[in-house]
């Protein structure tokens, strides 16, 4: 029986290891940058539809 924490101390040493280790480093510094670049507070915009007097409107885009 192998011991777990051998094999997964081999793995991170490995070049797939490696890309992996930078993979995971690249998209936390993302999300953390991403989320301080943000404005603020998002107001979504009122919707306006006309009033149909005839029945439902269907929008095809």
């Amino acid at each position: 029986m192998s011991n777990r924490t051998t094999a997964e101390a081999s793995f991170w040493n490995t070049k797939l290891g490696q890309a992996a280790i930078a993979s995971i480093a690249a998209m936390v510094m993302m999300i953390a940058l991403s989320s301080q670049i943000q404005p603020g507070a998002a107001h979504a915009a009122p919707i306006n539809h006309p009033a149909s007097e005839t029945g439902a409107i269907a929008e095809i885009a």
